[in-house]
């Protein structure tokens, strides 16, 4: 429930349409049935015949259909899920990476360390919907996708999705869209389609405006590995390694949205693809409130004026960055590529790249575990701290992903040998996402700190960052611009 002064902030958001909240809440119609994102290009309806819910699948569960003019299913996700590290934001990353798809609630809940139970409850207070009707939120928006820009026959796409059973797949497309799926697909051929290359789903990554896209893309491209990752008319390319099989997906900055095209062998990743790809280039930051607060240092002021709605380029998979950031320790940008490119041709898995240049995927923790390190172009300290990671990852003595615990994996990473603050926080900012991370010893952030007239010290640097809390990831982000650096531009 909320109280009354969300929901008149509820209404004045969606009496001014203002689409910074899409995704923070969702507007359900007493008199229609129907659930709008607060964006909605329709006439508002009267506040007495408007309820708000805190999750589409709320919306659902209580009787509501997804409105066909805003399509709230396809929403920014609630920036929430990134920035908290509670167990509710954790179930909320599993749910969005198809967790409950492949492994049921007693995984999700056996990931959290509570019971299914406890994990219900929690979801239900807050979301007003428990772990299956989310996940079932999230298999009808994937169906959607699949049945509107791909030619897979109804029975493939209801399993893909993830639904058990063609009987329950065709239920809830009529229950959330109000259409059969055959008349989805239709409506969709009406209009102009998405993608016409066979096994290609082509889509639209949403997100809350602003966004910059020069150090997103530039740092991406700046540290692509070549045979996993390359920049190539104006996208970044990368390979994916999925529960199912593997991909290959194309992201280009576009002025409202991010297009993303997908290559899977098997269509079952969609969500787990979709969910990573948006981690990535983090998409669901709320740039507004971020920009906001860092603003009110006035040093940060012009840097955040110069280009607002940076967003922390993260990683698809934490391990594989854990990995790449000790073999970047105390070496340039080119020589980290180098390194990784050599582990890639030993160790990855040989992949087809449909439109080539990509020709394989990271390799595994399990794949590294038999890594000779003589065979290393490495100091012998340095080699000694990869194998001592790659050993803890492969082992699951040690797990990097978007559900981990933020502290507790600090611990863990610091008791590591050749593990300083400088690989820990940005282990911890770009492989568990945490929005806080800080790098005070970084050479580019004291740099920075110099040419601002700050102390450049770790210490001083850090004191002065207790204003920038919670968004000292962003900062960085920021204070990475002063210095003329590959990662701030996108390539040419």
């Amino acid at each position: 429930m909320h109280t009354d002064t969300d929901t008149e902030r509820c209404v004045r958001a969606v009496r001014s349409k203002d689409a910074r909240f899409d995704g923070w809440f969702f507007t359900a119609v007493l008199t229609t049935r129907i659930y709008c994102r607060p964006s909605c290009p329709v006439v508002p309806p009267k506040t007495r015949n408007m309820t708000f819910y805190p999750s589409a699948a709320a919306c659902q569960q209580a009787g509501f259909r997804a409105c066909r003019r805003c399509r709230p299913d396809t929403s920014p996700g609630s920036p929430e899920w990134n920035a908290r590290a509670d167990s509710v934001a954790r179930a909320m990353r599993l749910i969005r990476d198809g967790v409950v798809d492949r492994e049921g609630v007693p995984g999700l809940a056996a990931r959290l360390g509570y019971s299914a139970r406890q994990i219900e409850r929690q979801l239900l207070a807050e979301l007003g919907a428990g772990p299956l009707a989310l996940a079932r939120a999230q298999r009808a928006q994937t169906a959607r996708l699949l049945i509107e820009t791909t030619e897979l026959p109804m029975a493939q796409v209801a399993f893909a999705a993830g639904f058990s059973s063609i009987r329950t797949f065709n239920e809830t497309v009529r229950e959330v869209f109000a259409l059969a799926p055959g008349d989805l697909r239709t409506r969709a051929a009406r209009g102009p389609r998405t993608t016409a290359v066979p096994g290609v789903i082509a889509l639209r990554l949403p997100y809350r405006a602003p966004l910059n896209p020069s150090n997103l893309f530039g740092h991406l491209a700046a540290t692509a590995v070549p045979g996993v990752e390359e920049w190539r008319d104006g996208a970044y390319r990368r390979t994916l390694t999925l529960p199912y099989g593997h991909g290959v997906v194309a992201l280009t900055p576009k002025p409202d949205h991010i297009a993303c095209r997908l290559f899977l062998t098997d269509p079952r990743d969609l969500t787990r693809a979709i969910s990573r790809c948006r981690w990535l280039l983090d998409l669901d930051a709320d740039p507004v409130a971020v920009d906001a607060q860092l603003r009110t240092d006035p040093l940060l002021a012009p840097l955040v004026d110069a280009g607002p709605g940076r967003r922390v380029p993260r990683t698809v998979d934490g391990a594989e960055f854990a990995v790449r950031a000790v073999l970047g320790q105390q070496v340039s940008t080119a020589a980290a590529r180098t390194h990784a490119a050599r582990l890639v041709t030993a160790h990855g898995v040989p992949v087809d790249d449909p439109e080539g240049g990509l020709t394989h995927l990271f390799p595994t923790p399990q794949a590294l575990a038999d890594l000779d390190p003589e065979t290393l172009a490495l100091p012998r300290t340095r080699r000694t701290t990869l194998t001592t990671l790659v050993a803890a990852l492969a082992e699951d003595r040690l797990r990097l992903d978007t559900d981990t615990d933020w502290e507790r994996a600090r611990a863990e990473l610091a008791a590591l040998p050749g593990f300083g603050p400088w690989t820990v926080e940005s282990i911890a900012m770009r492989s568990l996402g945490d929005p806080d991370a800080f790098l005070p010893t970084d050479l580019g952030i004291r740099r920075a700190a110099e040419r601002l007239g700050l102390r450049a010290t770790p210490a001083a640097l850090t004191a002065r960052a207790a204003d920038w809390r919670p968004w000292r990831a962003y900062a960085v982000q920021y204070l990475w611009t002063v210095d003329d650096h590959p990662i701030n531009h996108l390539p040419a």
